[in-house]
């Protein structure tokens, strides 16, 4: 593996450690040490910048699933300072995933996430 491979997947499983700690003090430790103080979030659904506000839309998503957690689907890939990589949202009771989506991410000098962009594709009716 590439020191430029080891970083991508460096960032993602940091990324994934946020997405799914559900406790404040651990979500907000794992949102500074993920994200760059200015980095943002968008996806279909919101639009967000700094640490508060990601670590409200983590919060948010965790209200929706209750007992789901996230997972990389698949391997990711990077070049320069991009990263994209597929993910899931797994129902931990029995294993079913009725979100899935794909997301590119840009890394600071520190490898520290400055922008994320999602795309949802696959979502439940009247999620």
């Amino acid at each position: 593996m590439s020191a430029h491979t080891d970083r991508y997947e460096s960032a993602v499983t940091r990324y994934f450690e946020a997405w799914n700690s559900r406790e404040p003090e651990d979500l907000s430790k794992a949102v500074a040490v993920t994200w760059a103080e200015d980095g943002t979030y968008t996806d279909p659904l919101s639009y967000v910048g700094g640490h508060a506000e990601i670590a409200a839309v983590i919060t948010a998503a965790h209200e929706q699933f209750p007992g789901f957690a996230f997972r990389l689907a698949g391997p990711v890939d990077g070049h320069h300072d991009t990263a994209r990589f597929a993910w899931e949202l797994v129902n931990e009771a029995d294993g079913s995933a009725p979100v899935a989506g794909s997301d590119v991410i840009t890394l600071d000098g520190d490898g520290r996430i400055k922008t994320v962009l999602g795309f949802l594709d696959r979502v439940p009716t009247g999620a």
